[in-house]
């Protein structure tokens, strides 16, 4: 969802647009681009393939990096987000790229202990103990991104906070979608800070054309508790409240899905691990550097962005209840 915001957000700064992805059959799927581009297919496993998908770029966003999706070991994960990585590296030093900007998570950085909000500056000084594979996954290919940056790629960070908009049907967006539909069974209460999607792309471009080379900039919008996000997608949505759920009884539910999939065959954990880690680690963030450096300011409200996703799951008719 994000790349394609971002593309869209290359081409209205007058840049010529190539969207790579694994099957440029599924950008067919979606019909409302108002955009040109051009598709070409590339998969994070065969670097022969990024080589050949990225020939004559100028500059690259990442937005397709590795993240859990089913119960497996954290280490195999980190494995196999780190090794597609190191091939699109690979791929990149080939070639003669004046930026590579990689899509960073907030949860990546540790909070501040004073419980200020988050600046570019916070950094684990080693792995974090915590062993969720969201968490470590993320941190390790961010590790990986300074490191490349170090050995001299012009690799820059950027790390958009949570993102909600249209085209996001299994993103953040979906609380909007579970909401509307009367299905999302309770939320984590906690701090966040939410842009809208549009504007996080607006920002990965400005990260690409002026970010300096093996920095990290945060893409800031609105910082909010969680009871005050769910209220306004409650508002918008025409539908009650949720409960807020326990991070323990969250966990515990987590669990016996995890459990179920691994050992009795069920279905793919709807609460899972990475999604308790992206809902009871946020945090309030500052944006201040991207402000100052790359003249980067979220324009879209928050309550704006719900209520435009929420047009899209409409006009996709995936908005079921009344």
């Amino acid at each position: 969802m994000l790349g394609i915001h971002t593309a869209r957000s290359a081409v209205k700064s007058g840049h010529e647009v190539v969207l790579v992805c694994r099957n440029p059959r599924l950008l067919k799927q979606i019909e409302d681009f108002d955009f040109s581009y051009e598709a070409r297919q590339a998969d994070l496993d065969d670097r022969a393939s990024l080589r050949a998908a990225l020939a004559g770029a100028d500059a690259v966003i990442n937005c397709a990096a590795y993240y859990p999706t089913v119960p497996r070991p954290w280490q195999d994960d980190v494995r196999t987000a780190t090794t597609q990585m190191q091939n699109f590296y690979a791929a990149c030093a080939d070639l003669p790229l004046r930026k590579i900007v990689y899509l960073g998570s907030a949860i990546a950085l540790p909070r501040d202990p004073t419980g200020h909000p988050d600046d570019d500056r916070a950094r684990y000084s080693e792995a974090p103990r915590d062993k969720n594979p969201y968490l470590q996954v993320k941190w390790a290919m961010e590790e990986q991104a300074f490191a490349k940056a170090a050995e001299g790629l012009p690799v820059t960070i950027g790390i958009p906070t949570q993102t909600f908009g249209e085209f996001d049907k299994n993103g953040n967006s979906r609380l909007i979608l579970e909401m509307a539909n009367r299905t999302l069974p309770g939320f984590i209460q906690g701090r966040r800070n939410a842009i809208y999607s549009g504007d996080a792309g607006r920002g990965m471009v400005r990260v690409c054309e002026a970010g300096r080379v093996g920095e990290r900039y945060l893409l800031t919008g609105e910082n909010l508790t969680m009871q005050e996000l769910i209220g306004k997608i409650a508002d918008a949505t025409g539908t009650p409240m949720p409960k807020a759920i326990p991070v323990g009884v969250a966990k515990l539910l987590a669990a016996s899905q995890e459990f179920r999939y691994k050992y009795l065959r069920g279905p793919v954990p709807k609460v899972s691990t990475t999604v308790i880690a992206v809902m009871s680690m946020g945090r309030f963030l500052d944006g201040t550097k991207a402000e100052r450096e790359l003249g980067f300011k979220a324009e879209v409200s928050i309550d704006e962005a719900i209520r435009r996703a929420l047009a899209w799951f409409r006009s996709k008719g995936l908005v079921k209840a009344a």
